[in-house]
């Protein structure tokens, strides 16, 4: 089986055009790791020597394209110019039907440098170049390491002993390239609306374990409740004062500077109102459970 995925691995790398040296090095030393099972070592040449082959095909595949539209679109903002100034000669010394030699010219030029630009926006090709050339490296860093069983593995007796750490850090650089890739497409999350902000639940939570309401009302749970409702009632009756006022200043004939001065009063003013009542809302809870207790 493992000869099998070793020749899988040497052909596709022939076929693909690029060199096989690092596979066929790397494949020799996985033979000779001494692992507890031939699983173990199948999954290595499947999970990373294969992944190793598999990112550098993409790199050199996109580094084909990169580089070609990266030439016609220096070459071509050198050309441009020089063909364009050529045209500012005198007539009687440039050669005939020479304007609709540099027409032509600097419309194909043109073309060629737009059209390219935009295929490496499109396909974001030197983004997707460079990411494919780290995490290739970073996979082959990481496989010359547990194979010498330096850095992170230097601590581990045995190639055995870091295959899981091992394992889980060639997974860990694959699940980031994958999003990077994938960036903000298909989450699940995106669509689900954000919880409404619940006052009171927020400052029981933040409250210390001995501070905490009691399940029994008896124990001063209700009276815990009806202090957090002040509290609640007390903010929200601040702000509402503070936006009637900002309101009343607004309606006035106020322009310019002034006009952002009363926005940024009520940003400033809401901000250190909510923090004065979420500074004293502790202190009150903690005083009314005091007295409960008491």
């Amino acid at each position: 089986m493992s000869n099998n995925s070793a020749n899988s691995v040497k052909s596709d790398s022939v076929n693909k055009g690029y060199d096989d040296s690092y596979a066929n090095q790397v494949n020799e030393i996985i033979n000779t790791l001494e692992l507890d099972s031939e699983t173990d070592r199948s999954i290595l040449k499947s999970r990373f020597l294969s992944e190793v082959v598999k990112y550098e095909d993409r790199k050199l595949h996109t580094k084909k394209y990169y580089d070609r539209f990266r030439f016609i679109v220096t070459v071509g903002s050198i050309i441009l110019p020089a063909i364009l100034s050529l045209g500012q000669m005198d007539p009687t010394k440039l050669p005939k039907n020479f304007d609709q030699i540099t027409y032509w010219s600097s419309w194909t030029i043109s073309l060629m440098v737009t059209a390219s630009n935009g295929f490496l926006q499109l396909f974001s090709l030197d983004k997707n170049y460079f990411e494919y050339a780290i995490t290739t490296e970073q996979l082959k860093t990481e496989g010359w390491q547990y194979f010498q069983l330096s850095g992170k593995y230097e601590d581990d007796e045995s190639h055995q002993a870091a295959y899981k750490d091992f394992s889980k850090s060639i997974e860990n650089i694959k699940r980031k390239q994958v999003e990077k890739e994938f960036s903000g497409k298909g989450d699940v999350n995106k669509k689900k609306k954000e919880k409404p902000f619940d006052f009171q639940a927020e400052l029981v939570k933040n409250l210390p374990d001995h501070l905490k309401p009691k399940a029994d009302p008896e124990k001063g749970e209700v009276k815990v409740d009806s202090k957090l409702s002040e509290i609640d009632d007390l903010m929200n009756d601040k702000m509402g004062k503070l936006d009637t006022l900002m309101t009343m200043l607004e309606k006035k004939n106020i322009d310019g500077d002034v006009a952002s001065t009363v926005g940024n009063v009520r940003e400033i003013l809401s901000g250190s109102i909510k923090e004065q009542v979420q500074e004293a809302a502790s202190e009150v809870v903690e005083e009314a459970i005091d007295k409960s207790i008491k």
